[in-house]
């Protein structure tokens, strides 16, 4: 024990002793300045374990000296750990979190918890490196020390960062918030924020006043969110930013629109008219899903700015990363590699932030190489309650931002009822985004004074909290009385402001009721400057050919089967792919490619023509069944990579090929919104298998569908979807084609226009290619073609490498075009009026009936279609098809489940086409509740009693 007394307080005396005179004689009374002498000499390393124990006995507080400041020490470190747990955040003062089964040791009452006592309060001791409460001081009696880490932490703002496991970024927050008088604003800091706060309050009273029986979902008890929002832009203008996009959800959208976007306010206010007549296409959404695009200066830097808010529907967060999305394809597209130009903000409500699952795979996305926007600023409305219900029973974390922990990102909690620390903490937000570039989170604590929206009655499930709320005085008025009382503003300024702004409303308002039609495209959110004539229109309404020269494609084909790079270790198996007896330079050599390499030919044609080539999702890199290889990987150097694909021709354009994390909510929405950045882009997201859609649901239900309708907003993503029955169960046989047709726009019973208008006319296109030639125009198409679609793939897995799902360049060659419909070529169109039947089809399906049918020596008496692209469908080419058989009756087969698949869809298309003078039948398997079975020999005799069906002459004639 003696010995460790000694290398205890050896290890502390020589830094101690001077400061234990100094601290002696300060509590003595001496002034700090002539409180040092100094030390006598400690005699080095002779001094031995005799002295040790004399230097013990006569320096008997040297030891509690030194406990005493490690006390210290602690004593700092729980106020930067727990301080939020004890801040003034809430401006109810209701407490909805309940810290009390780990009580808070903090404050002058409770230092005994850390070993001190109340007679030390007047002690001096030397401050930790750890903290910078001391600003130019490096000592202060332990009352300061309290007074200051309550005054850092312990007021309007809560700072949650000592998870961070980065002493740097630790070490800048410190410094942010402990350093004293930080939060100081100048006479016109405090006079602009009054300004944009009476902007924020009356905006929402204006609308109140105008329209009290219409929902707009306003900001009331949140009103600092305005001053908020324009200073993380204020700063972010300073730091060089050029651009920001933004999402929200539906609170406050219309005030930030307003006040933030600068949205004209005759155009915020006419979309309260009943009476205004749609002037564009589609269907329209509420006034506060709408997003907007505006380039302006920026009053405070003088810079200009360009601010985007993204549309979005009513699933929340669903458009946090279709917004991560648009970000970085923004930062791409001007060479922003570090995020310094451009940016995005993402507002959230706390209840979505802690419920919607999105939020966490976005967070997982911020830091990853290919899906990095280099640091987003969530600011967090907390309305403590979500539409009605209580947090308590909504989350089972202390906090709504936890989530952000996982990322380690920094989380400012701040009480919205008080307008200077909302400021200075959104400007500590933008300074941390500028320095690290990396996530933030700003907490705004505030309340919902009205119910969910204005025609809800919150007192019925939150009756306290109501009470209090009605009480509640204004964050516009308890700030006014504050300055008046500081003087900083005068009565009369402060009701000239508000004068001002009520007339700049009223004369909106006025100019308002002259609109006499609804513009849905002042609300676009995405514009593609150049792309469409000036009304909007596609340049050219012409079917172009998608085919490609033979030199082009050999030359394409041949850097698909090599490694352009010097002394690359090329896995073996792999170089039989791209070189062996079968691979690709002896397709090449054949003049024949299979599926992957037709995809690679689209590829390289659109990157040498100049269009830049993103493919994301799981695996792609590779391809999940081990197809693709875009990327090659040295087998003895970790790391490194070859990607053939850039090295197609010196002036390309970069192809982008990345595996994502294992999601498809958040990896979808990143695509879709990297596609609406710009339409000279084809950019792709492939399932690991296609049923993996199923989580991805929200963003193709609520964006990609009806996007062009609710929004006009055109966009070209493709989903790439694999998909097949080959007794692989039911978790990896269906993409759920039917759930793409059932949402398709087209009318079943109408014949409709020619080919081009059809796609111009649908709001998404979904093809079943069979033949790699199919896929490689399909591909070229989405941007050769003068408008936008978003493309469902239904891809192939046991095509990828069947030896008769092959193409030959002759199918690709200039003049050939995507084949909407591929019409039987064999027997059968030497005496078509011999032929009983045809059967339509799509997809891989195909292989197996004309395998059956060889099998039966059916092959002049049975016809077999193939319907590549069901939407828009082909109701022309069917109809020729229809024709050429006149005496053939008709049936759909297809391998999935009655109830599943195309047959819905398709057989009102065919009676429409045949309008209604033949039956259409059906061949494949009944309904089910799965999409597949799970055993391997049900599987086979479900294939060949629907094969049987196909080809039994007589079957439909007994049925009829």
């Amino acid at each position: 024990l003696l010995l460790c007394k000694y290398h205890l307080t050896m290890s502390y005396l020589g830094e101690y002793l001077s400061w234990d005179i100094i601290f002696r004689n300060a509590n003595a009374g001496v002034s700090p300045g002539a409180a040092y002498q100094s030390p006598p000499p400690l005699g080095g390393a002779a001094l031995g374990l005799a002295n040790a124990q004399a230097m013990v006995g006569a320096q008997p507080n040297m030891e509690k000296l030194v406990e005493d400041h490690l006390a210290v020490q602690s004593l700092v470190r729980a106020y930067q750990v727990r301080g939020h747990h004890i801040a003034k955040l809430d401006p109810l003062d209701i407490g909805v979190i309940d810290f009390d089964e780990s009580p808070v040791m903090l404050g002058l009452k409770k230092v005994g918890f850390y070993g001190l006592d109340e007679s030390d309060l007047d002690k001096v001791f030397r401050l930790p490196t750890t903290t910078f409460i001391g600003g130019s001081e490096s000592v202060l009696p332990l009352k300061e020390i309290i007074s200051r880490l309550e005054m850092a932490y312990c007021q309007s703002i809560g700072v949650e960062f000592m998870f961070i496991n980065d002493l740097e970024q630790c070490q800048w927050i410190r410094q942010k918030f402990e350093r004293p008088g930080v939060m100081q604003f100048t006479l016109e800091e405090k006079r602009t924020l009054l300004t944009r706060m009476v902007r924020s309050t009356k905006f929402e009273e204006f609308l109140q006043r105008k329209w009290s029986s219409e929902k707009r979902f306003g900001l009331e008890g949140c009103e600092s969110l305005i001053p908020a929002l324009k200073t993380i832009i204020d700063k972010s203008s300073m730091n060089g930013v050029e651009s920001i996009i933004m999402g929200m959800p539906h609170r406050g959208r219309l005030n930030v629109l307003a006040n933030v976007i600068h949205k004209e306010l005759d155009q915020i206010f006419c979309q309260f008219d009943s009476k205004l007549e749609a002037a564009d296409e589609g269907s329209g959404d509420v006034k506060y899903h709408l997003g907007m695009w505006h380039r302006r200066i920026n009053r405070v830097t003088d810079r200009n700015i360009t601010l985007s808010l993204m549309a979005n529907p009513s699933h929340l967060e669903a458009v946090d990363p279709v917004v991560q999305g648009k970000t970085k394809a923004e930062q791409f597209y001007c060479g922003d590699t570090e995020g310094k130009r451009v940016m995005s903000i993402l507002l959230h409500g706390d209840a979505a932030f802690a419920g919607q699952g999105v939020v966490y795979e976005t967070f997982h996305l911020s830091d990853l190489p290919s899906y990095t926007t280099h640091g987003t600023v969530h600011v967090v409305v907390n309305n403590q309650v979500g539409f009605t219900t209580d947090p308590r029973v909504a989350r089972s974390s202390s906090y709504p931002t936890d989530v952000a922990k996982v990322v380690n990102a920094p989380i400012f909690h701040v009480n919205a009822d008080d307008p200077e620390a909302v400021m200075y903490v959104c400007n500590v937000a933008a300074e941390w985004r500028a320095t690290f570039h990396k996530d933030v989170v700003v907490d705004l604590v505030c309340y919902r004074r009205n119910g969910h929206n204005e025609m809800d009655e919150p007192l019925f499930t939150q009756p306290l909290m109501y009470k209090q709320i009605k009480k509640q005085k204004g964050v516009l008025q308890k700030y006014s009385e504050k300055l008046l009382a500081e003087g900083a503003v005068s009565r009369q300024d402060y009701e000239e402001e508000i004068a001002k702004y009520d007339k700049i409303c009223e004369e909106a308002h006025a100019r308002s009721k002259d609109e006499k039609i609804l513009h849905i495209k002042h609300w676009l959110d995405s514009p593609w400057p150049g792309f469409f004539n000036v009304d909007g229109q596609p340049k050219s309404m012409t079917s172009l050919s998608t085919g490609l020269p033979e030199e082009e494609l050999v030359h394409i084909g041949y850097i698909a089967s090599s490694v352009p790079v010097e002394d690359f270790t090329l896995h073996r198996g792999l170089s039989r792919i791209l070189k062996g007896r079968t691979g690709r330079a002896a397709m090449v050599g054949q003049r024949v490619c299979d599926w992957a390499l037709g995809e690679y030919m689209a590829f390289g044609s659109l990157l040498k023509e100049g269009t830049h080539i993103r493919l994301s999702g799981q695996d792609v890199e590779r391809g999940t069944f081990s197809h693709r290889h875009h990327v090659l990987h040295d087998q003895k150097i970790d790391r490194r990579i070859c990607i053939p694909m850039n090295h197609i021709s010196p002036n390309q354009a970069p192809y982008t090929v990345c595996n994502s994390s294992l999601s498809e909510y958040g990896v979808l929405g990143f695509e879709l919104g990297f596609a609406m950045a710009s339409p000279n882009a084809l950019v792709l997201w492939e399932a690991q298998f296609g049923d993996f859609n199923n989580t991805a649901q929200c963003i193709i239900d609520q964006f990609i569908c009806p996007g062009q309708a609710k929004w006009v907003r055109q966009n070209g993503i493709v989903l790439l979807l694999p998909h097949g029955m080959e007794g692989m169960g039911p978790e990896h046989s269906s993409a759920r084609p039917e759930r793409f047709l059932q949402m398709c726009n087209e009318d079943p019973d109408t014949y409709p226009e020619f080919a081009v208008r059809q796609l111009y006319d649908c709001n998404w296109i979904i093809v079943n290619c069979s033949t790699p030639a199919n896929y490689f125009h399909i591909l070229r198409r989405q941007i050769l073609q003068a408008f936008r679609k978003p493309l469902i793939v239904i891809t192939p897995k046991s095509l990828l490498r069947h030896p008769e799902a092959k193409s030959s360049f002759d199918d690709m060659l200039p003049g050939t075009h995507f084949q909407r419909l591929i019409p039987d070529s064999g027997p059968v169109c030497e005496n078509p009026e011999a032929v009983k039947r045809i059967v339509f089809c799509t997809g891989k399906v195909y292989y197996e009936l004309t395998r059956e049918r060889n099998n039966r020596g059916n092959d002049d008496i049975v016809a077999i279609a193939r319907i590549e692209q069901l939407s828009p469908f082909p109701f022309d080419q069917v109809k020729v098809e229809t024709d050429r058989y006149p005496n053939a009756d008709l049936v759909w087969c297809q391998e999935e489940h009655k109830n599943q698949g195309y047959y819905d869809y398709v057989k009102p298309r065919l009676r429409t086409t045949v309008d209604r003078t033949r039956p259409v039948w059906y061949a494949g398997r009944g309904p089910a509740a799965a999409p597949a079975t799970g055993n391997k020999a049900a599987h086979l005799v479900e294939l060949q009693r629907f094969l049987d069906t196909a080809f039994n002459l007589d079957a439909f004639t007994e049925q009829s």
